[in-house]
């Protein structure tokens, strides 16, 4: 099944400061992003935080891979 991460992601100045958030959390993607590049599992991050669902990863991973196909460089 396909989905969208913009179905699960939000942008809020009043919350985390504007950063990229799952919908109706706390949680930022960058930090759920970090935690798996830091080798935690999905099942981990899973059963530590139970407001996340996999559809959340994976719209995570979704989000991760369209700003890193954005026009713009981060490198000058």
């Amino acid at each position: 099944m396909k989905i969208k991460w913009q179905d699960y992601i939000e942008e809020r100045k009043d919350v985390m400061v504007g950063k990229p958030t799952f919908k109706g959390t706390r949680l930022t993607v960058e930090f759920i992003l970090k935690q798996l590049g830091a080798g935690m599992t999905q099942q981990e991050l899973l059963a530590q935080y139970p407001t996340l669902e996999p559809d959340h990863l994976r719209a995570a991973m979704l989000y991760a891979a369209d700003v890193v196909t954005m026009d713009q460089s981060i490198y000058q």
